[in-house]
């Protein structure tokens, strides 16, 4: 405990000794608040990038995938490998877009790029709506180490759940006054402290296990039929034919929606160069090597029996208790710090993009088109804090699972908003009409059969997969939605064209997409939006 909570102060004078570090030259303009400035390079990104998207959940949930599903739960590390070569062609083009027209969030590019005010609202409220579940779940790791730790069983709810208002009054203060400056300083720590974590752990567990043809074994025994029963088990220590088409369209969908959401894509946009960007698609991937030997926890779990025989025994726990049980004290300490920490960087990373996308995309674009500067920054400010308010209190009122499936949920949608981002940044050839309705058509889609699946723990957005259309495969329901919407926007747009349906206009060039910092050619000042 003592360790755990010196890292915790450490990283909360550092989040607001941020302010300092790499000042602003105009703290009243929502990019150097919501995006530090534009200024970060090939390490402060790469820091900050693998601290957005390698979460205290990746944390916590990919080993209790493996612990509780076995194969099925390494999907994880495939979508990351296929990612980073899909992005590196995109994210440099709407990163220069980006830097020579002033825009902050993707909806900003959608806006310009298609002239719709109506498909970039719909962008913005997605990327909302699919982060709030995220930022919610970042609390849920930090319950899941509180717990292990034993804080919070007094009977009482305000002193059991007291230690995480703590957490996120601290989260809510430094983000407020430093905005991204704040978790990209302590994306260093967190990063560091992940790295040390894993690689100890996948050394020093095993020696005390046995090995690990021992933890492979408890896995397969863990994972293999009932001798007197014959009942088959929840998971599979190797993948059967049937999952392997849920495995491949889940791990393939989610590279495509990695990098639309708007924390991602807000880490991105913070880099101070074109070269930035494309340097860190290309070193990012040493993340996935890590991810890798973090989802092995899982079978060191079953091996280490961290369930104690409880058949209730909650997954999102199992590598809490390993670290509890194998490691000496000080050092537990340090792991759950690694995860404490490692909660509270893309938690505000993630509330500043959604602050963000507010901000410029609902608030100036439809409340009040004549704020100035310091307006926007002001109420990104307010925004992020309600932003935190709603996952708090998200995971106060709601059960843990209802939070986990809202993200599930979060990834289908998000993957809607890929068409028109994708698209854009190559072509004009679509309708923005035809893009909008393409999007409703996956945001519906996904919803309903979302809303359809069924589990154990609850009767409705229970999964992420359902049988595919014409193919009849179990497959991911995000990835078939994205098929459809991307089939009637192609549709749509061939109906609108014959029909001179009018278009809006679009304010971005050919050069804008692979303009560098500082070319001045090309690089233009935002332009305020005016009343009418």
């Amino acid at each position: 405990m003592t360790v755990f909570l010196l890292f915790f102060a450490a990283v909360t004078v550092m989040g607001f000794l941020a302010s300092r570090w790499r000042r602003a030259g105009d703290a009243q303009h929502l990019h150097e608040w919501g995006l530090g400035g534009r200024s970060f390079g090939t390490w402060i990104t790469w820091f900050l990038l693998g601290g957005d998207l390698y979460t205290a959940y990746t944390f916590i949930a990919v080993p209790a995938a493996v612990y509780a599903t076995g194969a099925a739960g390494f999907f994880a590390v495939p979508y990351t490998i296929i990612a980073y070569p899909l992005v590196f062609l995109i994210l440099p083009r709407l990163w220069s877009v980006s830097r020579v027209h002033g825009y902050v969030t993707p909806a900003d590019f959608v806006r310009g790029r298609y002239g719709s005010r109506g498909l970039s609202v719909a962008v913005a409220l997605t990327g909302i709506l699919a982060t709030m579940p995220y930022v919610a779940l970042q609390l849920v790791g930090i319950q899941a180490v509180l717990s292990v730790l034993g804080v919070g069983s007094s009977g009482n709810w305000f002193l059991q759940d007291l230690p995480l208002f703590v957490a996120f009054g601290v989260l809510a203060a430094y983000t407020y006054s430093s905005g991204l400056r704040a978790p990209a300083l302590i994306a260093f720590v967190k990063d560091a402290l992940v790295y040390v974590v894993i690689l100890v752990a996948v050394i020093y567990i095993p020696m005390r296990l046995g090995g690990y043809g021992h933890i492979f074994d408890a896995a397969a025994h863990k994972f293999s039929p009932d001798p007197v029963t014959g009942k088959a088990p929840a998971g599979s220590l190797i993948l059967g034919p049937k999952a392997q088409w849920s495995y491949a369209t889940l791990a393939f969908g989610s590279a495509l929606a990695l990098f639309m959401y708007p924390h991602s894509v807000t880490g991105v946009l913070a880099a101070k160069s074109r070269n930035t960007v494309r340097r860190n698609m290309a070193i990012l991937p040493t993340y996935s090597l890590m991810l890798g030997l973090l989802a092995l926890l899982g079978f060191m779990a079953i091996a280490a029996g961290v369930s104690k025989g409880d058949p209730h025994f909650n997954a999102q726990l199992a590598v809490p208790q390993l670290f509890a049980d194998m490691f000496p004290s000080w050092f537990a300490g340090v792991a759950f710090a690694a995860i404490g920490v490692g909660a509270l960087v893309p938690a505000a990373i993630m509330s500043i993009a959604a602050a963000n996308l507010f901000t410029r995309n609902v608030y100036k674009e439809f409340l009040k088109p004549d704020a100035t500067p310091a307006d926007e920054t002001r109420v990104a400010k307010i925004a992020s804090l309600l932003v935190k308010v709603g996952a708090l209190a998200f995971v106060l009122v709601m059960d843990k699972q209802a939070a986990i499936n809202m993200q599930l949920l979060g990834g289908v949608w998000i993957l809607q908003t890929a068409v028109a981002m994708v698209a854009g940044l190559f072509t004009r050839w679509f309708h923005r009409w035809a893009l909008l309705a393409g999007w409703a058509v996956g945001m519906v889609y996904g919803t309903w059969k979302a809303y359809g699946i069924a589990s154990p723990a609850t009767r409705h957005f229970g999964g992420s997969a359902a049988k595919i259309p014409v193919l009849g495969e179990i497959g991911y329901i995000g990835l078939t939605g994205f098929v459809l919407n991307l089939l009637v926007a192609v549709v749509l747009t061939l109906v609108l064209r014959a029909l001179k349906a009018p278009e809006g206009a679009d304010e971005t060039s050919k050069a804008d997409y692979t303009a560098e910092a500082g070319d001045e050619a090309v690089e233009k000042a935002p332009q305020p939006t005016l009343a009418h």
